[in-house]
């Protein structure tokens, strides 16, 4: 029976109380077995406990459970296999149900102790190592109650204390070493596994130890020694086998999990394009092979070194992406961006885990530095584009000091478009990279040259006076206007140089700009001067044509446009034939604006074709509502009769309008034909298969009368006004107008005399034999809805023979005939 007798002892005769009954009071075979299972379940304990902390939380339980049962199996086999080894030298016995309970308390104490010492905290692994310490404390003592013998038990106190102790300090030494901070994990787990074995053995021995035994008559009904042995020993094979079980089967669980993950990882981490790090508790671990390639390392120089080593500016924090420099074996700084994520299933925070993602930053800055330069130069030539050209006018100007002036040059080349259609877009390109690096020696410092696209140029300098812009133009002008050698031929493109000064000519630098573009341009005019400089009252011309194309545009949309109409009257029997009509501009600030002031500038422009095609649909919807189905005559454009489209155009007009080809005339020029005769020529003849009249205007002041006449057969010939005009000045005129009034006779082709104004003109003309006349004479031009009976659209038109003013006298009014 168990009847406990408290004594005390000292304190310095433990160590040998200690050694003496653990070698002459126990079987050290047996002691031996209990230590080989507690340090294999000291182990497995270990081992999961540092499984635990890495856990998920979901799988946090299971792993707990697997735990308890393996670190409370290790406590309970390994007191009870020591108790086997035991011989006090009389008969013993074990109550079953606390020997029960005992097992319980070991496992449910494990478990609270992993359960705490998992937590966050420094000081967790240390209460969680002390609640280990106290349950094999009690687990011990509540099995030395299940303990009975035939005498009295007698207990050493201070032996009892210090069995506590010992048990609470090495247990919670054993947690705190298995998570201190930057150690071998290796280490880590040993030093953790001898230390909780210390504290099992330490708590059993000591316990042991304080254990004295007054034998007595054994107590009836008791267990026998041989029987307790053999129980015993059943129930310790059992939960041996249930230790050993449980740990292999974590442990497998754990490899196979382990072997996945790092089979994962390594999988995820040599897909990679971008160098993966791996560091752990502060040194890396791992890497993949792109980082290997990268930094120009060995794996095995990489493995155990801090990143910080290899990045000295990483990323201190994670979610950030920074640029720093990798230094390589070779000792090179290489741009690289590095991100850093932590393993948000690590749960080892003395251990953690960081993922360093390193990216090589060389071909994206490169293509930075090239993205920025295009930005800023020309790709063919390496001057500044016009963008950086702005910049740098613009802080110029904010810079330049007080006494000095800015000088712009306009710079255009005058037959670059002839080097390139006759010799190549290469011979072109060649001749612009030439000219740009001499126009940049030719100025070096003094001036700021730069490109604004195709073959516009631009320079600027802090000048005193024009002279110094004078000769900063005159180098640029020698260079340009010298012979470039490409492809044994030598080319010269020449340039025009327009030239303005801020703040003389312009207080803004857009002004200034558009001062010099139009120097450039009277320079580009001119054939005796390649440089010119800005001056308001003759560049104030090119400024309102400007304006003026600005407002064609619009002009046309806004419905602007309005048609008047001439009558052409016959000579022999003063009657109207047809009308001319004539294009007129009601601008809403200028008022009327006559042909000779805007029609140039749309040739220019390109702007006559949709005008011309309005005025063809506008003059024929006109017609089509006279009375007498008189002709009409349009004036077309070069522009006009050189598109292929003319001959659609106007019969889609006929078409629309319900106009009879054969009242349609169209006026041409002889200019139309000298650029591409055989082209118009063809158009021509399309046109006249209609049944449109096609008619020779302003006939006399061209370049090949008559060989014009001699290629297509016109339907009327129209003498230009100025013959009329001088008429009265001399012999000359009047000459020349018998000479085509014969010529058209001999043709067969009728002759209309423009601009007649007089009574003597239209007796003369009838005299020499005109056909039909126009002019002020006869009729002034005059809008549909117009007065004095000459309106198209009224439904009194064409006027009869005598309603004509063909005797009043010569007008006074500045408005000349046909504009």
């Amino acid at each position: 029976m168990f009847s406990p007798i408290l004594q005390g002892a000292a304190l310095e005769d433990f160590p040998v109380r200690f050694f003496v009954c653990l070698f002459t009071e126990h079987d050290l075979r047996l002691v031996a077995l209990a230590a080989v299972i507690c340090v294999l379940g000291a182990w497995i304990s270990v081992r999961l406990f540092v499984r635990i902390r890495a856990a998920e939380r979901e799988a946090r339980p299971f792993w707990i459970f697997l735990g308890a049962v393996a670190a409370g199996s290790t406590i309970w086999c390994t007191h009870f296999v020591a108790m086997l080894a035991y011989r006090p030298g009389v008969p013993v016995s074990y109550d079953p149900t606390l020997t029960g309970v005992s097992l319980l308390i070991a496992v449910v104490s494990a478990a609270l102790a992993l359960v705490v010492a998992s937590g966050r905290g420094r000081v967790a692994p240390v209460i969680g190592g002390g609640l280990f310490g106290a349950g094999v404390v009690v687990m011990h003592y509540t099995g030395m109650a299940a303990f009975s013998i035939d005498g009295a038990i007698v207990w050493d106190t201070t032996y009892v204390v210090v069995s506590l102790v010992l048990s609470l300090a090495l247990g919670a030494a054993a947690f705190s070493a298995v998570t201190r901070e930057h150690a071998d994990p290796q280490t880590r787990e040993l030093i953790g596994t001898a230390l909780l074995a210390a504290s099992i053995v330490a708590l059993h021995f000591s316990g042991m130890a304080a254990v004295g035994i007054i034998p007595a008559v054994p107590v009836p009904g008791g267990a026998t020694s041989e029987d307790a042995y053999g129980a015993l020993a059943v129930a310790v094979a059992g939960v041996g086998l249930l230790v050993l079980g449980t740990g292999l089967a974590s442990q497998l669980l754990d490899r196979q999990a382990t072997i996945r993950a790092r089979a994962r990882t390594k999988h995820i981490l040599e897909s990679s394009v971008d160098g993966i790090v791996i560091e752990t508790a502060g040194r890396i671990v791992d890497c993949n092979e792109a980082f290997i390639q990268l930094s120009g390392m060995q794996r095995e120089a990489v493995v155990g070194r801090t990143f910080a080593e290899l990045v000295p500016r990483a990323p201190a924090a994670v979610d950030q992406l920074v640029r720093a420099t990798l230094v390589t074996a070779s000792g090179e700084a290489l741009p690289v961006e590095v991100a850093a994520r932590d393993d948000r299933y690590d749960r080892d925070e003395f251990a953690a885990t960081r993922f360093y993602s390193v990216r090589d930053l060389r071909q994206r800055l490169a293509q930075e530095e090239k993205i920025t330069y295009l930005a800023s130069f020309d790709n063919l030539t390496g001057l500044p584009n016009r963008s950086c050209f702005l910049e740098h006018l613009d802080a110029q100007i904010e810079t330049r000091p007080a006494s000095s002036r800015i000088a712009l040059f306009a710079i255009d080349l005058d037959r670059f478009k002839e080097v390139n259609d006759v010799h190549g877009h290469a011979a072109g390109d060649h001749v612009l990279r030439v000219l740009s690096e001499r126009m940049r020696t030719a100025v070096g410092r003094e001036a700021f040259v730069a490109r604004l696209g195709g073959d516009e140029f631009v320079a600027t300098a802090l000048v005193q006076d024009r002279e110094q812009a004078l000769g900063i133009a005159s180098r640029l002008e020698r260079e340009l206007f010298a012979t470039v050698p490409y492809d044994h031929v030598d080319l010269i493109c020449g340039a025009s140089i327009g030239i303005s000064i801020f703040p003389d000519d312009a207080a803004s630098p857009a002004t200034l700009m558009n001062n010099a573009d139009l120097a450039m341009y009277r320079a580009k005019g001119s054939h005796a001067e390649a440089i010119c400089f800005y001056e308001e009252e003759m560049d104030e011309r090119v400024r309102e044509r400007r304006a003026m194309a600005l407002q064609l545009r619009t002009a046309l949309a806004e419905n602007q446009f309005f048609l008047v109409f001439q009558p052409q009257v016959s000579v022999r029997d003063n009657e109207v034939t047809g009308y001319e009509a004539l294009l007129r501009w009601r601008h809403p600030v200028r008022g009327v604006v006559q042909p000779m002031d805007f029609i140039p500038i749309a040739e220019d422009t390109g702007l006559i074709l949709p005008i011309g095609e309005w005025v063809l649909r506008a003059a024929c919807r006109a017609a089509v509502s006279w009375e007498t189905p008189l002709k009409v005559a349009v004036n077309v454009s070069a522009l006009q009769v050189g598109s292929i489209d003319m001959p659609d155009i106007i019969h889609g007009i006929l078409m629309e309008t319900g106009l009879s080809p054969q009242r349609l005339e169209v006026e041409i020029t002889e200019t139309s034909l000298i650029q591409d005769a055989e082209r118009t020529l063809h158009i021509l003849r399309r046109i006249k298969a209609m049944g449109v009249s096609i008619s020779m205007d302003d006939f006399g002041i061209g370049y090949s009368s008559l060989s014009t006449l001699r290629s297509f057969p016109f339907d009327k010939i129209k003498l230009d006004k100025s013959f009329m005009d001088d008429l009265d000045r001399g012999p000359q005129a009047a000459a020349v107008i018998r000479a085509v009034l014969a010529l058209g006779e001999s043709l067969d082709i009728p002759i209309l005399a423009e601009g007649v104004e007089t009574k003597a003109q239209l007796d003369f003309l009838a005299q020499e034999g005109c056909t039909q006349i126009q002019g002020y004479l006869v009729g002034y031009p005059e809008e549909e809805a117009g007065d004095g009976g000459a309106s198209a659209g009224s439904g009194q038109l064409p006027l009869t023979a005598q309603e004509l003013p063909l005797f009043r006298d010569a007008p006074t009014k500045g408005t000349r005939t046909g504009d």
